[in-house]
């Protein structure tokens, strides 16, 4: 079942019938009449609620098709409203406005406004400008002022929130923040921490959840938790300034930081196999760019501010070339395609919905383990097949819980509570299947251990121990195999897609396009993924990332940058090149930042 939020958001943004909603939704089919499959029923009433915000909504087909409303065509204004200017703009005009335009026409209304009865407005013209301000300053100046907050990452979300904060004045405040630097290029993340700081100063005390090294350096008191994750994670390892954690034997982060401080690395960077595939006239959404190539054999990163139309340019453009049909979409032409066999998108859309889908399910490892079991002389003596050491088909599953190991109680106005089976005591099977041990484990023993766990037990099982030990490798070695992959954030399902794919053998050269796949993790982890992604490479791939992280940045072999700015002042070629070339470009943001940690050698 899809979350309601999640799909009214990316309806509402994307529109039912887009490329980038069905590569989110690909189960998601029109159904006559009233609710799509797979989607809350519910969801085709709200989103009907919301008609007449963007204009007249016609119901067609089992889908909502928008066009203007012929009165106000979309501005939902009365005439008589719309005629009015201020400054030379009425305020449809002003609402379509990035955020970073509106402040700048802030800046100049005192002197477009008439003297008299200005003393009026004095109030309004102080304190909008210190507003707009704020939310530029958490990096959000890419937004319009009329954005649905329903489309609205979790990330941009947070961080319009901690903006409105400032202004409230509140003091004895306890923040909390998950990660506020997710998808902030290191620009933005200067400017959230001087808003962080500000919240502090203001007699606060903020609490940040955060992997980011510019957010250490920046706090006042770290404590690490670890050493490392799972069930070898949980302690406290490191306390106190930055150089105190760096003196911590026990702390991986200050492991790495000494690491990262001494060493002096040499980057040889690729050149690729000769080819390239070149997009020309690239239009859409914000993105202008005449020209722009991939070269492939090689680790490119696209850089850039956020909302600068990096995703739009590799998702929405570059993913959607043809080869065949010679179809494009948002560009004249993408040349180069028949250089390559295949694209695979490692997005962050969630990995499912369903209860009953988890990581061993989802990686095929259960079929094989089951096949295992089955095999064994024990379940032959007594008559079990594979079949029966699944908890998604009735035979050995506990049907008092269907196999889930849980009961779910409705609480009616609260979430349902979800409480152990009393009758397998939350192990998924019945008896006589529990009884069937391998290495003297049962198959729900294996569901309740961890990859890593897993590991060593695996290890003479060709067709489990390769995939296995790739989910270790890239970081993923604390997961346990029977848990939902609803539990888990995008970053962990990029990866665990990464893993599925690396552990197949490839044949065709293959174009892989990743969305910020450092999304959630530690430094550390970063270099897993780095070895990792030079692995597909190597075999004779290529590999685009999205990507704001400077620790992967700096290791690709190529990088195009995209901006300026976001929104309306973003969507162009900045710079393209090697992360040395592109230091040097004067008005890179991406530049600048890597300027600094390729002379510093982190």
């Amino acid at each position: 079942m899809k979350d309601l939020g999640e799909v009214q958001r990316d309806l509402l943004y994307y529109g039912v019938e887009s490329e980038a909603f069905k590569r989110h939704y690909p189960d998601v089919k029109p159904v006559q009449g009233t609710k799509f499959e797979g989607v809350i029923p519910g969801l085709w009433r709200r989103y009907k609620e919301k008609e007449g915000e963007a204009g007249t909504q016609e119901k067609e087909g089992g889908f909502f098709h928008q066009q203007l409303c012929p009165e106000c065509l979309g501005a939902r204004l009365k005439k008589e409203v719309r005629l009015v200017q201020v400054a030379g703009a009425t305020i449809s005009e002003v609402l379509e406005w990035s955020l970073s335009d509106l402040f700048e026409w802030t800046q100049g209304l005192q002197a477009a406004l008439p003297t008299e009865g200005l003393h009026l407005l004095q109030p309004i013209l102080e304190e909008m400008p210190t507003r707009l301000k704020r939310i530029m300053d958490v990096g959000l100046g890419y937004l319009s002022m009329n954005r649905q907050t329903v489309t609205l990452s979790g990330g941009e979300t947070q961080r319009l929130r901690l903006a409105s904060l400032l202004g409230s004045g509140l003091t004895g405040v306890l923040y909390i923040l998950d990660e506020p630097t997710t998808g902030l290029h290191p620009r933005d993340t200067v400017g959230l921490i001087r808003v962080l700081q500000q919240l502090r100063d203001l007699g606060n005390t903020v609490l940040v959840i955060e992997h980011d090294n510019e957010m250490m350096r920046a706090a006042d008191h770290i404590i690490d938790i670890g050493p490392g994750a799972g069930l070898h994670g949980g302690t406290v390892v490191g306390e106190g300034s930055l150089e105190d954690l760096m003196e911590s034997e026990l702390s991986v982060t200050g492991a790495y930081l000494r690491e990262e401080r001494l060493s002096k690395p040499t980057h040889v960077r690729r050149k690729g196999n000769g080819q390239q595939i070149t997009i020309r006239q690239a239009q859409a959404r914000n993105v202008d760019i005449p020209i722009v190539s991939f070269p492939l054999g090689c680790l490119v990163s696209v850089t850039g501010v956020s909302g600068s139309g990096k995703s739009t340019l590799v998702f929405d453009i570059l993913a959607q070339g043809n080869a065949e049909t010679h179809e494009q979409e948002g560009c004249k032409e993408i040349a180069g395609l028949q250089h390559i066999g295949n694209i695979v998108i490692f997005d962050q859309s969630p990995m499912g919905r369903i209860q009953r889908s988890n990581v061993a399910t989802y990686t095929d490892v259960f079929t094989h383990l089951r096949n295992l079991f089955a095999g064994l002389p024990e379940s032959k003596a007594r008559n079990l097949t594979s079949k029966h050491f699944s908890f998604n088909t009735p035979g050995g599953r506990c049907e008092t819980c269907q196999g889930l190991g849980v009961l779910s109680l409705d609480m009616n106005f609260l979430p349902d509570l979800e409480v152990k089976c009393h009758d397998c005591k939350g192990r998924r099977f019945t008896d006589e299947v529990l009884k069937v041990k391998y290495e003297g484990y049962s198959i729900s023993d294996f569901l309740n251990m961890s990859v890593e766990e897993s590991l060593p037990i695996f290890k003479m099982e060709n067709k489990i121990a390769g995939l296995v030990e790739m989910l270790c490798e890239v970081g993923l070695g604390y997961l346990k195999w029977g848990q939902s992959v609803k539990t888990l954030s995008g970053g962990e399902g990029q990866r665990i897609r990464l893993a599925k794919e690396l552990s197949k053998p490839t044949k065709n050269h293959t174009l892989y396009l990743l969305d910020e796949p450092t999304t959630g993790l530690h430094p550390t982890d970063i270099k897993q993924l780095h070895t990792l992604l030079n692995k597909l490479v190597d075999s004779g791939n290529t590999v685009v990332v999205v990507e704001h992280s400077l620790e992967l940045i700096r290791e690709s072999d190529w990088v195009i940058d995209i901006g300026p700015e976001g929104g309306a002042s973003g969507g162009q070629l900045v710079a393209e090149g090697t992360p040395e070339q592109v230091a040097e470009v004067p008005n890179s943001y991406t530049g600048m930042f890597l300027k600094r940690i390729l002379a510093e050698g982190l």
